[in-house]
């Protein structure tokens, strides 16, 4: 009976103590695209657990990726206009309709390259990340497209700003220490 006394106070020291020894406490909190990472890596493990039969992550293709993001679309908020729809292709509809929402194209595309990362950091190999498998980018592109064609607003790759340089003025010599003098 002592016995189970003494494992049972150790056992109720080593929980309290966990909290304190186990985790460095130089560690900094994650940010926030590291912990999004993380939650849309475990959410997506749990669609794969949920397959009729369960998919392992070893046989995962592109096939049940874009399912996956198929199946992301009934939580969409973003309006979607049907060809059909009398407000298809208007930036700002006057009323109200019943086309689908979906989930927004840069949301999509933000969280494929959050799950590209994270399936590498988890060991699994670029060449055979399904994330970065070229129907993905394909269905991403229609995706973009078709939500540009419904809301009326063609989609314009942004381009990079460049970084201005000063010019120096040709006029006025430029300041240096080694200035040549004039021949």
């Amino acid at each position: 009976m002592s016995g189970d006394i003494t494992r049972d106070s150790a056992e109720g020291s080593s929980r309290s103590s966990n909290n304190h020894h186990n985790q460095p406490q130089t560690t900094a909190p994650l940010s926030r695209y590291e912990s999004q990472k993380r939650r849309d890596w475990n959410t997506f493990g749990q669609y794969l657990k949920n397959q009729r039969p369960p998919v392992a992550l070893s046989h995962c293709s592109c096939n049940h990726v874009l399912d996956f993001l198929r199946y992301l679309d009934q939580f969409g908020k973003t309006k979607v206009h049907l060809r059909g729809c009398v407000f298809f292709g208007q930036p700002d509809p006057p009323a109200p309709c019943t086309c689908p929402l979906r989930q927004a194209w840069g949301s999509l595309d933000a969280l494929i390259g959050r799950l590209r990362a994270a399936y590498e950091e988890h060991g699994g190999a670029p060449e055979t990340n399904p994330f970065g498998n070229g129907a993905i980018r394909v269905y991403l592109r229609e995706v973009r497209d078709c939500q540009a064609k419904a809301r009326g607003i063609p989609y314009r790759k942004k381009k990079k700003k460049k970084k201005t340089q000063i010019k120096p003025n040709v006029d006025e010599p430029m300041p240096s220490s080694k200035q040549q003098p004039p021949r």
